[in-house]
């Protein structure tokens, strides 16, 4: 994918310091480093870019030890997640739309304020097809994030008020570990003077990439209730000890663990959630005949893929004027090893690390 690298006005808030760094072989650009440890300067950065093909401005965001991340401003959507070993982590279709209202087939799809069909907007809300902002003046954050992040901010519109009757701020961070994990933060307020609650359901709709999904297993969700939309939202058990795949699956687990592992034996990789807020978890590949009926996806990119994503769903989320959610989903990538009763997955990134 060809970049084309734009000189541009950062709001003075997103402190980026320049560093003479070279970026690809493009030539020489300016690189920016998020502020919070100066003594990082030229070993980490975030830059704005032009999609040449797309024409859509996005973010990439860079490690010292080489993972990246690419977010776009339309639906605040991570396309791109490289870890440090320099594997891409996330599936994006060949034949995704880069083109609005459409949303991006792929990567990390923010469903808000509806996931899926519960409820009564169009499928996965709206903030998936809208343009985020540059958050120029994000408040504190209750917890600790990379150096390495980006913080953007969507906001209520007429258009949205149509459809969806509630003023809302939708803030977002999209950070980088020094270790590569990937963290997405988003904080929902309620900013109507109505003096109304409203509800919502959310989901980071995750687009993994897999070697092959029938080699694939999620451990975590064994013995958990869910609902199982290929049966009208039927609520049933899983019986196995881990979810493999052999079908369709379009499944919401119920009340999950904070952690999940999804294991690739063919990649001898172990990706592993984390998340906190959500107590739900989707799990969705569609196999062969959806696959086919889709125009945005290929034929048989069933097989490569894998959605598994921290959600809030069975509960809606209810806020009152002037009252903040926060969500977090954490993701690692982990050498193949390591499952969910095992060792944590930073004691074993140690003991491959010389």
């Amino acid at each position: 994918m060809s970049l084309s690298h734009e000189q541009r006005k950062f709001p003075s808030s997103l402190h980026f310091i320049s560093s003479p760094s070279p970026v690809g072989a493009e030539g020489s650009t300016r690189r920016f480093l998020a502020v919070g440890d100066r003594r990082m300067a030229g070993t980490a950065s975030v830059e704005r870019v032009k999609d040449r093909a797309t024409g859509l401005d996005k973010f990439v965001l860079r490690e010292a030890r080489g993972s990246s991340v690419e977010v776009y401003l339309y639906g605040g959507q991570v396309t791109f997640w490289k870890n440090n070993f320099g594997h891409q982590l996330l599936f994006v279709s060949n034949k995704a739309t880069f083109k609005p209202p459409k949303a991006i087939r792929g990567g990390i799809q923010i469903c808000f304020p509806q996931l899926g069909s519960h409820g009564a907007l169009e499928q996965h809300g709206f903030a998936r097809n809208q343009y985020w902002s540059v958050d120029e003046s994000p408040p504190p954050f209750p917890v600790a994030t990379s150096n390495c992040h980006i913080d953007l901010i969507l906001k209520s519109s007429q258009e949205d008020l149509k459809i969806w009757p509630h003023s809302y701020e939708f803030r977002l961070r999209v950070a980088l570990s020094p270790r590569g994990d990937l963290i997405l933060t988003s904080r929902i307020k309620n900013v109507s003077s109505d003096g109304k609650p409203f509800q919502f359901t959310f989901a980071y709709h995750t687009y993994f990439s897999v070697s092959d999904i029938s080699e694939v297993r999620v451990e975590g969700l064994e013995t958990l209730d869910y609902l199982d939309n290929l049966q009208s939202k039927n609520r049933c058990t899983e019986q196995g000890d881990a979810v493999v795949f052999e079908s369709e699956v379009d499944k919401i687990y119920l009340s999950a663990p904070p952690k999940i592992v999804i294991i690739d034996h063919e990649k001898k990789r172990t990706l592993v959630l984390r998340k906190e807020g959500l107590p739900d978890v989707v799990v969705w590949n569609p196999w062969d005949k959806k696959a086919k009926a889709m125009p945005d996806f290929g034929d048989d990119e069933y097989k490569n893929m894998l959605c598994v994503g921290a959600a809030a769903i069975e509960k809606p989320i209810t806020l009152k004027p002037g009252k903040e959610w926060l969500g977090t989903q954490e993701i690692s990538a982990v050498p193949s090893s390591y499952s969910s009763g095992q060792l944590d997955p930073e004691v074993i990134r140690r003991m491959h690390t010389i």
